[in-house]
């Protein structure tokens, strides 16, 4: 539940809330530019030479070409790179643990594929297999429809690629090759019958029939999770968390096993499967070792082993030890102490998250995806963000919840930022750019937690100039000025703030259970929400100024709220087809608070809706109401997760942050299709390579692919290691 994610084309100028970076774009030169500079200087040394014949002559160094951030865009994503600045002034025993941990992360990542649906990863590996006849198709046929088809079938495998299955990675919803199935079978018997996935018995002819609807029929499992209000949530999501069960089964089954009056209760159903047997009894299949994804989750515990004999500090040690035991037992107590573990390490300059995380993939929020993120402490920039951290009960105290809900004594709070190093399962290749874990509340509680700012991973969206967007959709030019100066700030505040005081505030009231029990499909957008508000109420708060994170003034405050709340109101919605509605859970969360915001400040024209040109605006007149508005909408947002209260969370989602305006979003949509901008973007994983002798690592070296196609076909055959179906 405590993941930061945002699209890469709005957070680039800052138009998302909750962590965005500002348009701080770079230039790249042209390779026939530098040549030419080049050329150039070579002639005025020679005709120097020639004046001079004893004069020494130095040969010019040619430039270093600017790191290139931006690969390519299809469909409606962007495939960037990222760099690890620091990686060489690492230890080469930290370098060696990085790798080991490295190999964990990707050794997971077969998982996400399973978990997001159950036919992904005999989709993925029939994409490889033909992957070699479709490009030959494509560079070398002189046929332009075959080449169009070929074109069309490489977007479909890269989009497959980019969201670890054949659903959208943000609206969860199926997308399907716009080449035809015709072409597809043509493609099928022109590969080698021993590359395809089939099944022991299985004829290429019966393969393609089974495959074909899979890709190409848009009522085969339509919605990867679905959150329409009145429908049966388990059946009509096709992830592979539930089988032959309905909605009100699953909510039965754990009503038993529940007990909301335990002070420390497990995440049930954090990493299972739960289906019928033969006798048609629910059971849960545990991922572990020896259970589902047992061969995938043997060697993630294999290279931990390895990292585990390196550690930074014996608690790091101990954490990984936690944490390979959980994998081996499946025991949910277990998870329990690696997370108790993993935030007691605070000394360790390397980090990593690997587990089965956040539970937005899962409709009734029990079952959580894998992932795993690999890093090290940026020391310098930490000293912001720990800035606030250090001041969380002061956060606490001056919040305007009410004082029953504020945690009396805030501890453990530990606040950095971090450099990525490698991403994996469902935190690649679209990453979140905050983290707070663990997601337990009793053992945020008594344990405290951990607060991350991705900051490689912000600076990269910072260097990928985004385009028009804020002049397209900003009112007028205080805004944009205010804004290109101060929202790269403002972002990384909100970021911080979102992550460190947001997530780690507030406490349940005595006896009711978790906000997944309590406030069941609404949880997640409800804290996001929460989250989001702690960030927006502090943003102009002095306190910010007094600690040295923020320049007096407010305008860094203002830049967030407008972005904040055009994105919520208008711009956020490119990422929406026509007639769709918000179902994700960060949509909903900004719409509904934006929204909230807009209509009960109508009475003081706190936001006015504006149109010039035919086109629409939404302007913030007074911010320090709309503070106050944040404040109430907090206040509130926090009754609610406290008490458990269901009927009033459904309601603020379903009434302001479920339900799209059908004219804006065409307005919308037709603004921001003349500007070309992908409004989703992914990264392209750095590839670490060890430097053995004698069969002991020596070192690491640290390289940058360029080619998101040949990573994904590359970890295709690295890391198989699941059958096509488990």
């Amino acid at each position: 539940m405590n993941h930061t994610r945002v699209s890469a084309a709005l957070l680039l100028l800052a138009q998302l809330g909750g962590g965005c970076a500002g348009s701080s774009g770079t230039t790249t030169t042209p390779t026939s530019a530098v040549n030419s500079a080049t050329t150039t200087a070579v002639q005025q040394l020679e005709t120097a030479a020639a004046a001079d014949a004893a004069a020494p002559v130095t040969p010019p160094v040619p430039a270093t070409p600017p790191f290139q951030v931006v690969m390519e865009q299809f469909a409606d994503l962007r495939i960037l790179r990222y760099q690890v600045p620091g990686f060489e002034t690492l230890e080469p025993r930290q370098k060696e643990l990085l790798y080991y941990l490295y190999e964990a992360a990707l050794s997971g990542r077969d998982i996400i594929y399973d978990q997001n649906y159950k036919h992904n990863l005999r989709v993925r590996r029939t994409l490889e297999a033909v992957w070699k006849a479709n490009e030959e198709r494509r560079t070398a046929s002189t046929n332009q429809q075959q080449i169009e088809q070929a074109t069309e079938f490489a977007t479909y495998a890269k989009r497959v690629w980019f969201s670890n299955g054949i659903h959208h990675h943000y609206s969860t919803r199926k997308f399907v090759p716009e080449c035809t199935p015709a072409y597809f079978k043509e493609l099928i018997f022109a590969t080698d019958s021993k590359q395809l996935p089939l099944e022991p018995g299985e004829s290429v002819t019966k393969f393609l029939a089974t495959m074909t609807p899979i890709l190409f029929d848009p009522n085969v499992a339509p919605k990867r999770v679905n959150q329409e209000a009145g429908k049966d949530l388990v059946k009509t999501s096709a992830n592979n968390f539930y089988e032959g069960l309905t909605q009100t089964e699953v909510e039965a089954y754990y009503k038993k096993r529940i007990n909301a009056k335990d002070p420390q209760p497990i995440s049930y159903g954090l990493n299972s499967k739960l289906v019928k047997d033969k006798q048609n009894r629910i059971t849960e299949r545990t991922w572990r070792t020896e259970g589902m994804y047992g061969r995938a989750l043997s060697k993630v515990v294999y290279w931990l082993q390895k990292a585990a004999a390196v550690a930074d500090t014996p608690e790091q040690q101990l954490a990984l030890q936690k944490l390979i035991e959980f994998y081996q037992t499946g025991d949910l107590r277990k998870w329990d102490e690696y997370n108790i573990a993993w935030v007691h390490d605070t000394k360790s300059r390397t980090d990593v998250v690997n587990g089965f995380i956040e539970v937005y993939g899962d409709p009734l929020g029990y079952r959580a995806s894998y992932e795993s993120v690999v890093s090290f402490k940026d020391l310098e920039a930490t000293k912001r963000i720990q800035a606030i951290g250090d001041e969380a009960q002061w956060f606490e105290d001056n919040s305007p919840i009410k004082p029953e809900h504020k945690k009396k004594n805030v501890i453990g709070i530990t606040a950095k930022v971090i450099t990525t190093v490698v991403e994996a399962g469902d935190a690649a290749p679209n990453t979140p750019i905050g983290i707070n874990l663990p997601n337990a509340s009793w053992i945020r509680k008594e344990h405290g937690s951990k607060s991350v700012n991705l900051g490689n991973i912000v600076d990269a969206y910072g260097a990928a100039d985004a385009g028009g967007m804020l002049d397209e959709f900003a009112f007028d030019d205080a805004e944009k000025q205010r804004a290109r100066q101060y929202a790269g700030l403002a972002g990384k505040l909100h970021t911080d703030m979102h992550e460190v005081i947001g997530h780690a505030s507030g406490q349940l009231n005595k006896g009711v259970g978790t906000p997944k029990e309590t406030l069941k499909s609404y949880a997640s957008a409800l804290e996001e929400a929460r989250a989001d508000l702690v960030a927006l109420y502090y943003l102009p708060d002095a306190k910010l100024t007094q600690l040295g994170v923020l320049p007096a003034g407010g305008e860094v405050a203002k830049a967030e709220y407008d972005n904040y709340i055009r994105n919520g109101l208008m711009t956020q919605l490119v990422r929406l087809q026509l007639g769709e509605t918000v179902e994700e859970a960060h949509m909903r969360n900004r719409q509904m608070v934006a929204k909230w915001a807009f209509e009960k400040g109508r009475k003081d024209n706190v936001i006015e809706r504006l149109t010039r040109d035919g086109k629409t605006y939404f302007r913030v007149n007074d911010y320090e109401k709309l503070r106050g508005l944040f404040g109430q909408l907090l206040r509130e947002l926090q009754r609610i997760t406290s008490e458990g209260d269901y009927a009033a969370g459904k309601a603020l989602i379903e009434t302001y942050g479920v339900k799209v305006d059908p004219a804006l979003h065409k307005e919308v949509l037709a603004r921001y299709q003349k500007l070309n901008i992908a409004p989703y973007a992914g990264f392209i994983q750095p590839r670490l390579v060890p430097v053995v002798k004698d069969g002991k690592i020596t070192d690491v070296k640290l390289e940058y692919p360029t080619d998101f196609s040949q990573q994904m076909l590359d970890y295709g055959r690295q890391y198989r290691l699941l059958p096509n179906y488990n």
